[in-house]
């Protein structure tokens, strides 16, 4: 699908941790995509202190183009510091990231563009299944429990915060980032949540998402579980005050 940006130059964010040999093809698709839309884009790796060669593969990608920036993080700090360090440092009007490994297509680009260029201040992937769910039905049941609760307690208006696929108008999320206070997983939730109580527009778009069979998961579910739990207390306590 080729698109052209109408005004807004675009930042694309990629939060990297150890991502091994799948790395190189995820890029090539992602610039594949990128190359059909008409207009000033870049890439901003952020590597949160790597221990594999990811740090190495991301020196031989950034050397191909002038596109291409890469900010390494001297310890590891977590996704949502990373994305929030990408955004900082974006040139575009328009920034987002999604998952490097593209359990959800870099197809989905142009329209997530459309939106913020339409108006939309943030726009959050929704994601639906392959085959109706997942193939643990504890980490289905534990995603549908968790997003029904944000609901509930924040009357958020995003239905699936924890999507790894979400643009902004670089100059709305700005202020809002001075707010966040969860730098790893949490970072989702919370930046979907401070967002909407803030006023900024969000908008949803339907994403396919497909588990990569040759990827490691790294969600824990016990322990993971518990850290969502404790903040979300965290949060409730923090917006009630």
């Amino acid at each position: 699908m080729i698109y052209k940006l109408k005004k807004a130059t675009l930042s694309l964010i990629l939060a990297c941790y150890n991502e091994g040999p799948t790395l190189e093809d995820s890029v090539t698709k992602i610039v594949s995509v990128l190359k059909k839309i008409k207009g000033d884009w870049e890439i901003i790796f952020v590597d949160d202190k790597s221990t594999d060669d990811t740090r190495k593969a991301l020196n031989a990608i950034a050397s191909a183009s002038k596109k291409f920036k890469v900010i390494y993080h001297n310890r590891n700090q977590g996704r949502g510091r990373s994305v929030s360090d990408g955004i900082k440092a974006a040139k575009g009007d328009m920034c987002g990231y999604l998952d490097v490994d593209l359990e959800v297509s870099a197809d989905y680009l142009p329209l997530f563009l459309r939106e913020v260029e339409e108006g939309s201040d943030l726009v959050v992937g929704q994601r639906f299944y392959e085959g109706g769910g997942f193939k643990a039905l504890s980490r289905f049941f534990a995603s549908k429990i968790y997003a029904y609760s944000v609901k509930m307690l924040f009357n958020s208006p995003v239905d699936d915060t924890e999507a790894g696929y979400k643009f902004f108008k670089k100059s709305k999320i700005l202020p809002i980032l001075s707010k966040i206070k969860n730098k790893r997983w949490f970072w989702d939730t919370e930046i979907c949540v401070k967002a909407s109580i803030s006023g900024l527009k969000v908008t949803q778009i339907p994403v396919l998402f497909k588990r990569r069979a040759d990827k490691k998961s790294t969600v824990r579910l016990i322990p993971d579980t518990i850290d969502y739990i404790s903040n979300l207390i965290r949060l409730k306590k923090e917006l009630s005050t």
